[in-house]
Protein backbone atom coordinates (compact mmCIF):
# COMPACT_ATOMS: atom_id res chain seq x y z
CA UNK A 1 0.00 0.00 0.00
CA UNK A 2 1.69 3.18 -1.20
CA UNK A 3 1.54 6.17 1.12
CA UNK A 4 2.82 9.72 0.69
CA UNK A 5 2.94 12.14 3.59
CA UNK A 6 3.80 15.80 3.03
CA UNK A 7 5.16 18.16 5.64
CA UNK A 8 6.87 21.51 5.87
CA UNK A 9 4.11 23.86 4.81
CA UNK A 10 3.28 27.00 6.71
CA UNK A 11 2.92 30.75 6.56
CA UNK A 12 5.76 32.91 5.35
CA UNK A 13 6.26 36.47 4.23
CA UNK A 14 6.92 37.31 0.61
CA UNK A 15 10.56 36.77 -0.24
CA UNK A 16 10.92 34.01 2.31
CA UNK A 17 11.70 30.33 1.92
CA UNK A 18 10.19 26.99 2.81
CA UNK A 19 11.19 23.38 2.28
CA UNK A 20 8.49 20.82 1.73
CA UNK A 21 9.08 17.13 2.34
CA UNK A 22 7.20 14.08 1.16
CA UNK A 23 7.85 10.72 2.79
CA UNK A 24 7.04 7.77 0.53
CA UNK A 25 6.39 4.24 1.72
CA UNK A 26 4.92 1.00 0.51
CA UNK A 27 6.82 0.32 -2.71
CA UNK A 28 10.34 0.19 -4.11
CA UNK A 29 11.86 3.49 -5.19
CA UNK A 30 13.26 1.99 -8.37
CA UNK A 31 11.99 3.40 -11.66
CA UNK A 32 9.67 5.90 -10.05
CA UNK A 33 8.75 9.43 -11.09
CA UNK A 34 7.99 11.98 -8.41
CA UNK A 35 6.36 15.37 -8.65
CA UNK A 36 4.99 18.32 -6.76
CA UNK A 37 1.68 19.87 -7.68
CA UNK A 38 -0.24 22.73 -6.15
CA UNK A 39 -3.78 24.02 -6.10
CA UNK A 40 -4.24 27.71 -5.37
CA UNK A 41 -7.52 28.80 -3.75
CA UNK A 42 -10.32 28.72 -6.30
CA UNK A 43 -8.07 27.49 -9.09
CA UNK A 44 -7.22 24.20 -10.74
CA UNK A 45 -4.32 22.00 -9.77
CA UNK A 46 -1.06 22.74 -11.56
CA UNK A 47 2.25 20.98 -11.85
CA UNK A 48 5.24 22.56 -10.15
CA UNK A 49 8.21 20.22 -10.65
CA UNK A 50 9.01 16.61 -11.40
CA UNK A 51 12.05 14.37 -10.93
CA UNK A 52 12.89 10.88 -12.09
CA UNK A 53 15.08 8.23 -10.52
CA UNK A 54 18.30 9.38 -12.17
CA UNK A 55 17.67 12.98 -11.16
CA UNK A 56 16.39 14.52 -14.37
CA UNK A 57 14.00 17.33 -13.55
CA UNK A 58 11.45 19.57 -15.15
CA UNK A 59 9.87 22.72 -13.75
CA UNK A 60 6.85 24.84 -14.43
CA UNK A 61 7.79 28.31 -15.67
CA UNK A 62 6.46 29.75 -12.42
CA UNK A 63 8.93 27.63 -10.44
CA UNK A 64 12.07 27.99 -12.53
CA UNK A 65 14.88 29.76 -10.75
CA UNK A 66 13.06 29.82 -7.40
CA UNK A 67 12.14 26.23 -6.59
CA UNK A 68 14.36 23.14 -6.49
CA UNK A 69 13.03 19.58 -6.49
CA UNK A 70 15.25 16.87 -5.08
CA UNK A 71 15.04 13.43 -3.55
CA UNK A 72 16.86 11.30 -1.06
CA UNK A 73 16.53 7.73 -2.27
CA UNK A 74 17.99 6.28 0.92
CA UNK A 75 15.28 8.02 2.94
CA UNK A 76 12.61 7.58 0.26
CA UNK A 77 11.83 11.27 0.60
CA UNK A 78 11.03 13.95 -1.92
CA UNK A 79 11.76 17.62 -1.29
CA UNK A 80 10.78 20.97 -2.71
CA UNK A 81 12.98 23.88 -1.70
CA UNK A 82 11.09 27.10 -2.35
CA UNK A 83 12.71 30.51 -2.18
CA UNK A 84 11.77 34.06 -3.14
CA UNK A 85 8.20 33.12 -2.37
CA UNK A 86 5.40 35.29 -3.72
CA UNK A 87 1.78 35.66 -2.63
CA UNK A 88 0.76 33.86 -5.82
CA UNK A 89 2.60 30.77 -4.55
CA UNK A 90 -0.11 30.41 -1.90
CA UNK A 91 -1.67 26.99 -2.44
CA UNK A 92 -2.12 23.49 -1.14
CA UNK A 93 0.94 21.56 -2.25
CA UNK A 94 0.76 17.86 -3.07
CA UNK A 95 3.39 15.26 -3.86
CA UNK A 96 2.67 12.47 -6.29
CA UNK A 97 4.36 9.32 -7.58
CA UNK A 98 4.05 6.88 -10.43
CA UNK A 99 5.97 3.93 -11.82
CA UNK A 100 4.52 3.92 -15.33
CA UNK A 101 6.20 6.84 -17.06
CA UNK A 102 9.14 7.09 -19.42
CA UNK A 103 10.02 10.71 -18.63
CA UNK A 104 9.14 13.34 -16.02
CA UNK A 105 5.86 15.11 -16.63
CA UNK A 106 3.72 17.75 -14.96
CA UNK A 107 0.46 16.18 -16.09
CA UNK A 108 -1.50 15.21 -13.02
CA UNK A 109 -3.30 12.35 -14.71
CA UNK A 110 0.04 10.59 -15.17
CA UNK A 111 0.48 10.08 -11.44
CA UNK A 112 -1.13 7.30 -9.48
CA UNK A 113 -0.58 8.07 -5.81
CA UNK A 114 -0.97 11.36 -4.00
CA UNK A 115 -0.33 12.77 -0.57
CA UNK A 116 -2.90 14.61 1.50
CA UNK A 117 -1.35 18.01 0.89
CA UNK A 118 0.39 20.69 2.92
CA UNK A 119 -0.71 24.32 2.93
CA UNK A 120 1.67 27.10 1.96
CA UNK A 121 0.54 30.67 2.60
CA UNK A 122 2.63 33.62 1.45
CA UNK A 123 1.64 37.10 2.58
Amino acid sequence: HVQLVESGGGSVQAGGSLRLSCAISGRSNENYFLAWFRQPPGKEREGVASIERYGATIYANSAKGRFTISKDSAKNTLYLQMSSLKPEDTAMYYCAVTWRLAAPTLTGESYDYWGQGTQVTVS
